[in-house]
């Protein structure tokens, strides 16, 4: 009878043990499924867009618009993330973030549909670009609200390699559905006693496109409400600007945050134009037209998706900054592009290319993401990151259509793209250290969980 009280006893203790120990491991290796909903609707809302960029060029040289509007699709998408960066951070603050993604992907089908019904691309796309810069501050900012920081750089890992992944299939589909010999077969087909009206290739591009953003909506549907409290949207213009001025200055002057918040803005801008010079690049030193050109912006992608796994794998967040260096050599390798006219060497060589890009940005966003968190809250913080990456993306695409326009040889316009990437990775390096050796940043970073 003693034994049998004392086994009894014992027994709710062992197993409180074995749930605490697995608690443990669920909560130190597991993300929740909820979080699974949101790469579902990052990867199909992704996909949407990057095939309809491909669409896109290939209804300007439909229409025989002058070459140099190709990069300005780039710069009017990304427009509505500058001059609504003071606005976009404080609604996705404002409600639960699933909410902000439905509504933002509903702005793009709209896009999409002038697009179908005569806009010019320009404009249309500029109207994804509306839709876009809304999503953005959501589909980051949940991550923080949702998930633990120690998670931070597997989520973004995730993220970053689905997204890649997005881009892959995406211009692989885009340029699937320009080819004359399949867009003709799938013209041919028919619904029985239903008249679609998608008559021509673009029309039929551009309804497959639409598919695409709707099942993205539907994943938003079933995005989970983090429970985090949310802050009512001021309607006072002025205050929204003055907020978010006071946010930006606030992560410029982080000693963490604006070195992250540099290497992101190099890279978007970077990775934007990169786009357009591989499709330029490959039509002229490998002979390629639009539709294999824009296989090769894929090729780019599996390095960044190989490379942002692989970050996630080795690199914590206190070790985020140790990567930078890898920002120079990728610059310093994009001029052996130069060099190149076999595809096979091409493909081996656009994908280091995008393997360091993966590898350095990835916890680099990460740092960026706790740090905005702590300081000024995550829609907010993303809103920013987004207004400085895309003057970096208009800044650096308005380039690159100055040298089109000016017909500068492709070969110049990659030595002075990889020299300019390496200059400046190599000035935020030395920015870097410099931030270590003063005496305020020791004494910043003994007091931060990263040094």
């Amino acid at each position: 009878m003693h034994n049998g009280d004392d086994s009894t006893s014992l027994a709710p203790n062992s197993q409180r043990g074995i749930n605490l120990a697995q608690s443990y491991i669920r909560d130190k290796y597991f993300v929740p499924f909820g979080f699974y909903i949101i790469m579902a609707a990052q990867f199909f809302s992704a996909l949407a867009d990057n095939a309809l960029l491909i669409a896109a060029i290939a209804a300007l040289r439909e229409m025989q618009a002058p070459s140099e509007y190709e990069p300005l699709l780039k710069t009017f998408f990304t427009v509505s993330y500058v001059v609504l960066a003071a606005f976009v951070g404080a609604f996705a603050d404002s409600m639960p973030k699933g909410r902000v993604m439905l509504i933002s992907n509903g702005i793009k089908i709209i896009g999409c549909s002038m697009m179908f019904f005569g806009a010019h691309p320009l404009l249309a796309y500029a109207v994804v670009g509306l839709g876009a810069a809304a999503y953005s501050p959501a589909k980051y900012g949940i991550l923080t609200e949702y998930l633990p920081h120690r998670l931070l750089v597997v989520a973004n890992g995730w993220i970053e390699g689905l997204t890649v992944g997005a881009i892959i299939l995406g211009v692989v589909i885009g340029g699937t559905l320009i080819r004359p010999d399949i867009a003709q077969q799938l013209l041919a087909f028919d619904f029985p006693l239903i008249e679609t009206g998608v008559d021509t290739i673009g029309e039929m591009a551009l309804s497959i496109v639409a598919v695409l953003y709707i099942l993205a909506a539907v994943f938003n549907l079933y995005i989970p409400d983090t429970g985090v409290d949310h802050k009512a949207l001021k309607k006072n213009p002025i205050f929204l600007i003055h907020e978010f001025n006071h946010c930006l200055t606030l992560l410029w002057r982080d000693r963490l945050g604006q070195i992250s918040l540099a290497v992101t803005t190099l890279f978007w801008g970077a990775g934007a134009t990169l786009q357009f010079i591989v499709i330029k690049w490959s039509e002229t030193a490998l002979g390629l037209g639009l539709s294999k050109a824009s296989m090769l912006q894929g090729v780019v992608a599996v390095g960044v998706a190989i490379g942002a796994v692989a970050a996630a794998k080795f690199i914590t967040l206190r070790k985020s900054v140790r990567v930078i260096p890898l920002g120079i050599a990728m610059g310093l390798i994009v001029l052996v592009m130069n060099f190149v006219s076999n595809l096979w060497i091409a493909v081996f060589l656009l994908i280091i290319i995008g393997g360091l890009s993966g590898f350095f940005v990835v916890p680099m966003n990460a740092l960026l993401q706790h740090r905005g968190h702590i300081l000024m809250g995550a829609g907010h913080s993303i809103a920013v990151q987004n207004f400085n990456e895309n003057i970096s993306i208009l800044i650096m695409t308005g380039l690159y259509y100055l040298m089109v326009k000016m017909d500068l040889s492709i070969y110049w316009v990659v030595t002075l793209f990889g020299l300019f990437v390496s200059g400046l990775m190599y000035m935020i390096r030395l920015r870097h250290i410099a931030n270590q050796k003063s005496q305020d940043d020791v004494q910043h970073l003994d007091d931060s969980p990263f040094h």
